[in-house]
């Protein structure tokens, strides 16, 4: 049975909602295109130009009208007089009349009277004269003007990612400088007297420290995104070591804290947060791992309002509530079309029990299975084995009134995939 919900305890797409009506995309800039790999297209980008500018050939071979090589066969040769050899780079000055051809190199423009290029490999070249073998390219490898792009059409849209596809075109239609959403400057503070920083080797060997490895894995999330994370280092559980670190984080667009999200005697972060000015939204959502999920604004003169995202401590809940929750935002300030992380069907390999209430995120390990993926869990899910992350190909979802997914039943899952997303071995077949 699902427990009885609470009015301060969040589904997560309520959760999401409220967090995506309080941020808004950041101002836009300018980049030159040789650093616009990864940034977000600001606005609308229309050719001014066709794209191919004129019909050119797709292949080197011999421009041809098609009524002069139909039925052309290597029994049966058909022989045209050679009256011009067109480079890529310089154009045709003789129209092709009947029994006539053309020499072309890829990208050369056609020559007038022509409809179709015969590729060099059906052709046999004599003095002055190309005999046609085979007709099967007759009216063929020609690239219309304007096959790529159109003069006066909208060829990307803003709130695309740039990619090296659309870092091509941009570059095609002349755009030099591009505008691009400017990256949030998202500080990452985390908390807690046990906490130490790497290097602190003696502290950490004798079992009196342990080392802070969220800031680290947060930031490098938020890197990963297009974000700029700008760590604060560790506050203690104190009031004042808390505010000393928050006040620099309210020049930044975004602040994600990592503990004191609990009700605890040192859960401090709240208070002080809401001491210097922040309004909470909400407190706990019903999520596993990181239901202690808080989210507020800090109000600012002449500037947005600072989101502030406060994360559990333990490290699983860290990175699962930034993949779920944090990351939308993110995208929405960078100025992103789409929001929401990309969703997988997955089958599932063993019988998964999950307590009913929450929406579980699991880690799985993915396995090809013909057109399928296999889902299996990395092994034990609590919310401090980081290591289950590291190995985790994906996050399975558990619907929160799921209690059993069976071995077989399909379920949803959020892909972990680094920006260089490979595999072992070729995943298509090759004949």
């Amino acid at each position: 049975m699902s427990q009885p919900r609470q009015a301060d305890w969040l589904l997560v797409h309520e959760a999401l909602q409220r967090i995506l009506d309080a941020v808004q995309p950041l101002e836009t800039e300018e980049v030159a295109l040789t650093e616009a790999l990864g940034r977000t297209l600001a606005e609308p980008v229309t050719s001014p130009i066709d794209q191919p500018p004129w019909d050119n050939s797709a292949m080197d071979g011999f421009a041809v009208r098609a009524a002069d090589v139909r039925g052309a066969t290597t029994a049966a040769p058909r022989a045209l007089r050679v009256i011009e050899s067109v480079a890529a780079g310089a154009f045709p000055t003789r129209t092709v009349g009947p029994g006539e051809a053309v020499r072309l190199m890829t990208g050369a423009p056609i020559p007038a009277g022509a409809d179709g290029v015969i590729r060099i490999e059906h052709a046999r070249v004599m003095a002055g004269v190309v005999e046609i073998f085979d007709d099967a390219d007759a009216g063929r490898n020609v690239r219309r003007r304007g096959e790529d792009l159109v003069r006066g059409t909208e060829v990307l849209r803003a709130g695309v990612v740039l990619r090296a596809g659309e870092v091509g075109v941009l570059a095609t239609v002349g755009r030099a400088r591009v505008p691009v959403g400017r990256r949030p400057r998202v500080g990452l503070l985390s908390t807690g007297d046990e906490l130490t920083e790497i290097g602190d080797t003696a502290a950490v060997l004798a079992g009196r420290r342990i080392v802070d490895s969220n800031s680290y894995g947060l930031a490098a999330a938020a890197l990963a995104l297009g974000a700029e994370p700008v760590r604060l280092g560790i506050a203690r559980d104190d009031a004042s070591s808390l505010e000393e670190h928050l006040v620099p984080a309210l020049d930044l667009d975004a602040l994600v804290t990592t503990a004191g999200a609990s009700v605890g005697d040192h859960d401090l972060v709240k208070d002080v947060l809401e001491r210097i000015g922040m309004r909470t939204a909400f407190w706990r959502v019903r999520i596993r791992p990181g239901s202690p999920f808080s989210f507020g604004w800090i109000a600012r003169s002449g500037r947005p309002p600072l989101p502030v995202f406060g994360l559990p401590g333990n490290p699983v809940s860290a990175l699962v509530t930034f993949e779920v929750l944090v990351k939308p935002a993110l995208r929405k300030m960078l100025g992103r079309s789409k929001l929401h992380s990309r969703t997988i069907h997955v089958r599932v390999a063993d019988r998964i029990k999950s307590p009913p209430g929450l929406m579980r995120f699991l880690r799985v390990t993915l396995e090809a299975r013909g057109a399928e993926w296999l889902a299996r869990l990395t092994g034990e899910q609590g919310s401090g084995i980081l290591s289950s992350v590291a190995r985790a190909d994906a996050l399975l979802v558990v619907p929160l009134e799921v209690e059993t997914l069976e071995a077989g039943t399909t379920a949803m899952a959020l892909p972990l995939a680094p920006q260089d997303d490979a595999q072992d071995t070729i995943g298509f077949h090759t004949g």
